[in-house]
């Protein structure tokens, strides 16, 4: 990253950084350390909304999906401590219901996983209509598919019947697609 990038943080270069999966959280908190940021992470909902509390950062990535809840309600805690905060949702489970949900509670941006600190850089500093770069290396449509059916299977406690119902197809089809290794 280039000089004038970190010049483009401010005075404020604070940052949280809220996921649930450690080794991700270390990886993207060295990142973004070494791209300008004072980074605070957090590991759950009850520890990010206390920093947010405490110490409102200018900037944040809060993913959606943690174990002990929502990240959105990190973010409607942000929103209330700090209104100018760049927020950038992430989750692991891109659609559009939960994209709209992260903007509406105040979120700045929101990218799918694996999203690069690059991407994520870009979008926190993103301003006005500025769209950030697409991703380099955006997901596939088979990805895309296989992450809502595993999504699906995960919030009807992994039963195989009742997520065939929800999502409309025959069960010895979704058992085959369950059985198959991730796309890429």
């Amino acid at each position: 990253m280039l000089m004038q990038d970190i010049a483009d943080l401010g005075p404020d270069r604070s940052l949280l950084l809220v996921d649930d999966d450690e080794p991700f959280l270390r990886r993207l908190a060295k990142a973004m350390e070494k791209r300008g940021f004072e980074v605070e992470t957090a590991g759950s909902v009850a520890a990010g909304k206390a920093i947010a509390t405490a110490r409102p950062p200018a900037f944040a990535v809060v993913d959606l999906r943690l174990q002990d809840g929502n990240g959105l309600d990190v973010v409607e805690v942000l929103r209330d401590k700090r209104a100018d905060a760049r927020v950038v949702v992430l989750t692991g489970y891109g659609a559009i219901a939960t994209a709209v949900a992260a903007v509406k509670s105040g979120a700045t941006d929101y990218l799918s996983k694996p999203a690069d600190a690059n991407d994520i850089v870009n979008a926190l500093l993103a301003t006005g209509g500025d769209l950030p770069e697409p991703p380099e290396n955006p997901m596939s449509a088979d990805r895309v598919r296989w992450e809502h059916i595993q999504r699906v299977y995960e919030l009807c406690d992994r039963n195989v019947s009742e997520t065939a119902r929800r999502l409309n197809m025959h069960r010895r089809t979704l058992q085959r697609i369950l059985a198959k290794r991730s796309p890429r």
